[in-house]
């Protein structure tokens, strides 16, 4: 019959388009695995990425944390976490993350010069990723945070389609444009069936130190509507403080040089 017919040919579509898919591996030792990404850069995700990592290990000290720098063009987790050196081999000749407040950390700016541009093209930069997620001795991990490049390019998709990915988080400031490349990145994950997690809403308010009158530079609540409209949880708002800036650039995340403060 022709309904028997087009369910066979709908079969070997799916077979043929299956095929050019990479199959799903975990990474050895790592039980979940979270991607931290944004449509548009420059709006903190790096930022947001080093101090989930290190909120994750000060909230149970029982569980191991890595982070994973998954920027090839632009790798800024060295100086968040500051760390420098290249990674040893093991006897195996997998590379060992660096360390540094006790989360296990692996960057491509660990193995070029730190004002090396990296002019590659696309496929010497999936090759990087691919070595950066297989070649890589983490040791037993409860959570390897990725800090993903912005945007949703072949990054995003080979590392989505490499390996199981627990959830993403989607990083947007309050801007429209913004907005925009937000509601794109969370498109593209529901699209490769990777569960998004929610949304952060980063740089949300600025508080003036001196008269302590608050300003949304960035707009009011974008992230929320953003939220609101794509069935999705805000995780949290952060307030636009020049301690976090400060204490990211100084290799000190705000998360662990000042765990009290309100940012």
């Amino acid at each position: 019959s022709s309904s028997s017919r087009d369910e066979a040919v709908r079969d070997k579509r799916a077979r043929i388009l299956s095929r050019g898919l990479p199959k799903q591996k975990p990474i050895e030792g790592v039980k979940q695995v979270v991607v931290l990404a944004s449509g548009k850069g420059g709006v903190g995700k790096s930022t947001t990425a080093v101090n989930i990592a290190l909120a994750l290990a000060a909230n149970d000290s029982t569980k191991e944390v890595g982070l994973l720098d998954a920027d090839i063009y632009g790798p800024s987790i060295p100086k968040m976490m500051n760390l420098k050196g290249n990674p040893e081999l093991t006897p195996k000749n997998l590379m060992r993350p660096l360390k540094n407040y006790g989360i296990a950390c692996m960057s491509m700016g660990f193995l070029i010069e730190e004002t090396a541009p990296v002019v590659w093209r696309g496929l010497m930069v999936m090759s990087a990723v691919e070595k950066l997620l297989r070649q890589v001795d983490w040791g037993q991990l409860d959570y390897l945070v990725i800090d993903m490049p912005p945007g949703t390019g072949d990054v995003q998709l080979s590392v989505s389609q490499n390996i199981p990915i627990a959830g993403a988080v989607i990083i947007s400031t309050p801007q429209d444009v913004a907005l925009l490349d937000a509601h794109k990145g969370a498109e593209m994950f529901r699209k490769v069936h990777v569960p998004v997690l929610g949304l952060v809403q980063n740089m949300s308010v600025f508080q003036c130190p001196k008269c302590k009158h608050e300003t949304h530079i960035f707009g009011a609540d974008g992230v929320r509507d953003l939220a609101k409209a794509l069935g999705l949880d805000i995780l949290g708002d952060i307030p636009l403080h020049v301690n976090i800036r400060e204490t990211c650039d100084s290799g000190q995340p705000v998360v662990i040089s000042q765990p009290q403060s309100d940012a």
